[in-house]
């Protein structure tokens, strides 16, 4: 897979011409492209975005993934999306660039697949898996920023009676003022700031597990007496036949949908035209904090705790509720993640932003004129009302989120693109580019199938420990 760089994939000259006709014009744009999606934005805003949208929180996750695949099932699982993302996005930035220089810019998902799949791909199924995907990612973000504010809480107020909702909706309050930013470009400062706090989080959650890991045998024989923890490392991987399978399928999920976008085109949209290259080398910068801290943490966490691994891996820095690091390196590490997760949220909310803008706004009014900016005010607080409230009634919402993963991610990340590029340049079946993208989509459409179903399976395992509101 790796073999196949941008310039191995070229088209024709004569297709991909510099002196194309322009996108669209400006007073054809509806309201939602002309306010939300501005194309105004260099390719180092490009990358902003791209990290914000991949290198977010739920990498926390994917030590968690490898107690079900192992050693080398886990690195294996991490190169290949790794290299299977950036080979689609790249190709679907391609897709993107040559209809850009036939005249037709395409500035969402939905837009692409009505041009090129036809209009009921792009109503029927495109829009809508992209629309759950993408409100699913605020929903979780909601809700794990409100975990994380309730941690931080316990550490100071180990008794407190302050319950999960009641963070989740602080944290809720928070997302209210951010959704008011006006346009995707507009998140660009915000976005270079949260690249930070990725890199912060992460370089706290790989020193913690370094930490914990060299010095566990010390910390627990002088500070915590026996521990459920223990200083023993087990990379066993437990369970029958069947439970390894399913969890072996559920990791390649979690996995999927830390790689996940399903906004490469809004992103895209934000680029100031002519935009040939420029998503590449936002991709670049993209890729290079993945190479940075998805792997870190998850080589890191896994051999600190193994099997023990927990879902999020700084639950693992406590241990019956005593640190196994210092107090304020455990506040410091979700502050951190709180303030990323807020940009996240902010990222994932702009498809559903642009969907409101173009449904209530008008486009021949200026856009902080009155008339547009009331029904943005209220829409927009309205979406972040109704996210916030299914987090709090739902805190096994990443149960579910896992379904709309697989449903989702798997098809728009690396499906999707593959198909595009083959229907748009119509490469030659007795190319390795062809097939190459005939295999990436037979493949991971089955691992979609396959992973939806383990997470439903998980859903039923755990269906009687769900409640509303519950505080977990």
């Amino acid at each position: 897979m790796g073999v196949f760089s941008i310039s191995s994939i070229a088209v024709d000259p004569e297709v991909e011409e510099e002196a194309a006709a322009p996108s669209q014009q400006q007073k054809d744009l509806d309201a939602g492209g002309l306010f939300v999606l501005k194309s105004k934005g260099s390719w180092v805003h490009c990358g902003y975005h791209l990290t914000t949208s991949i290198v977010a929180p739920p990498l926390l996750s994917l030590p968690y993934a490898f107690t079900f695949l192992g050693w080398a099932g886990g690195i294996l699982c991490l190169v290949v999306g790794a290299l299977v993302t950036f080979y689609s996005y790249n190709l679907i930035s391609l897709v993107l660039e040559h209809n850009a220089n036939m005249g037709r810019r395409h500035l969402r998902f939905r837009d692409m697949a009505h041009d090129i799949l036809g209009p009921r791909w792009g109503r029927y199924y495109v829009g809508p898996i992209q629309f759950m995907v993408c409100y699913g990612a605020v929903v979780a973000s909601t809700l794990l920023g409100g975990q994380c504010l309730k941690t931080i809480y316990l550490l100071s107020h180990p008794d407190g009676s302050m319950k999960l909702f009641e963070f989740v909706i602080i944290f809720g309050c928070l997302m209210l003022i951010l959704a008011q930013v006006p346009s995707f470009h507009s998140l660009r400062h915000i976005n270079m700031v949260s690249l930070l706090l990725c890199l912060a989080y992460s370089a706290c959650a790989t020193g913690g597990s370094i930490y914990i890991g060299s010095f566990i045998k010390e910390l627990i024989v002088f500070s915590l007496g026996n521990s459920s923890k223990g200083p023993k490392k087990d990379y066993s991987l437990s369970g029958d036949t069947q439970d390894r399978i399913f969890g072996i399928f559920n990791a390649i999920a979690i996995i999927a949908t830390s790689y996940g976008n399903g906004i490469i085109p809004e992103i895209q949209a934000t680029l100031a035209p002519p935009v040939k290259g420029k998503m590449f080398k936002g991709l670049c910068i993209c890729y290079t904090m993945i190479a940075v801290t998805f792997f870190s943490v998850a080589i890191s966490g896994y051999w600190a705790f193994g099997s023990q691994s927990e879902g999020l891996i700084l639950s693992n820095f406590l241990d019956n509720g005593k640190a196994l690091v210092p107090k304020w390196f455990i506040l410091m590490t979700n502050m951190f993640t709180i303030m990323q997760l807020s940009a996240v949220g902010v990222v994932y909310l702009q498809p559903t932003n642009e969907a409101l803008e173009r449904t209530f706004a008008d486009p021949a009014s200026g856009e902080f004129s009155a008339r547009n900016v009331i029904p943005r005010l209220v829409a927009r607080s309205l979406s972040v009302v109704a996210a916030t409230t299914i987090a709090a009634m739902l805190p096994f919402f990443g149960d579910i989120n896992s379904v709309i993963g697989a449903f989702g991610f798997m098809p728009l990340d690396f499906v999707l693109p593959v198909v595009f590029y083959n229907l748009t340049f119509k490469p030659s079946k007795r190319g390795r580019i062809f097939w190459v993208n005939v295999s990436i989509a037979a493949v991971f459409s089955a691992l979609g199938v396959v992973a939806a179903v383990a997470a439903v399976r998980q859903i039923s395992l755990d269906a009687k420990n769900y409640r509303l509101f519950a505080n977990v």
